[in-house]
């Protein structure tokens, strides 16, 4: 016992805790690796669960695939992504959309309306829940307006219906079509009677496309619903619609308790209009350039035979 006790009094005493460095043993014998080791995390959204069969997607195969997972469904995606998809190569100019004022009622409610604009800006990256492109789709020029859902659910104030104004001034200024793709869920309550005005402010826009001869081609995206679908996305020369979208005024519940009856199976999707003759033809995502592309070159045939 004596013995250990004089072997620790001859041993050196330790550095103080605070003053020791503790890498491990990597660390000392090649210093910087360690680093190179680091916890990578994995993002959050890298796996994306289809809304229809409840299946995890790996979130870089559903973008090759437009979105459209396995089964067949057909998600709902963003302006840009859209315009993207539509021009050729991804190619278009990107058309500024007329600045509105943000808050014209003074809308009060549970959260500032002004907040909701702000949230729905820094979300999609919009300034409002309209975006115009211009390009070439399979060669043909068009101009092009797309309706974000993700921006307060794609509805119509003022902001929207001065974008959509301005495409159709757009399209005549530069002789060429307008093709739009909705998806809404109707006026904005924030803005009210502004709101509900601009039905009529598109449709006047749209009489002076026609009055052009200018093919106003309508692509129903899901959903299409209330003042959307009872003026602009009911005017089209053409009416295409993505599968499986919802289309209508009302919803279905609405409409079932105030006729006091069933409604048939598959009531106000794209599938179902196209038997009654809404919707002239239901078209896979990845089709509708080439089936666009086809359509506006028929359409504007006549047109550039007389320009010539």
């Amino acid at each position: 016992m004596a013995m250990a006790e004089q072997s620790n009094k001859d041993k050196p005493p330790r550095p103080p805790a605070q003053g020791r460095q503790r890498g491990g043993w990597l660390s000392r014998i090649a210093p910087g690796v360690r680093g190179a080791f680091a916890k990578r995390e994995t993002p959050e959204n890298l796996w994306v669960k289809c809304p229809e069969t409840g299946e995890m997607i790996y979130r870089p195969d559903l973008e090759a695939a437009l979105w459209v997972t396995p089964s067949g469904h057909h998600m709902r995606i963003g302006a840009a992504a859209r315009l993207r998809i539509t021009f050729d190569d991804g190619q278009f100019e990107k058309i500024a959309s007329p600045v509105a004022a943000d808050d014209p009622l003074k809308f009060h409610g549970d959260k500032p309306y002004t907040d909701q604009l702000k949230a729905a800006r820094k979300a999609t990256g919009e300034h409002d829940s309209m975006a115009i492109g211009y390009g070439a789709i399979q060669g043909q020029p068009a101009v092009v307006v797309v309706q974000d859902f993700h921006f307060m659910g794609g509805s119509l104030g003022v902001g929207a219906g001065e974008a959509f104004i301005k495409a159709a001034h757009e399209a005549v200024a530069r002789g060429v079509p307008l093709v739009i793709f909705t998806a809404s869920g109707g006026a904005r309550m924030q803005e009210g009677t502004l709101s509900l005005m601009q039905m009529a402010r598109t449709t006047l826009a749209l009489n002076e496309v026609k009055a052009a001869g200018l093919p106003y081609i309508v692509v129903l995206t899901d959903p299409t619903t209330g003042g959307v679908l009872a003026s602009y996305a009911m005017l089209g020369d053409i009416h295409l619609a993505e599968p499986n979208a919802t289309i209508g005024f009302s919803g279905r519940r609405v409409i079932e308790q105030t006729i006091r009856e069933t409604l048939p199976p598959g009531f106000q999707k794209s599938e179902f209009l196209v038997e009654r003759g809404v919707v002239d033809k239901v078209v896979a995502r990845a089709e509708l350039p080439a089936v666009l592309g086809s359509i506006l070159k028929t359409l504007t045939m006549g047109r550039e035979r007389s320009a010539a």
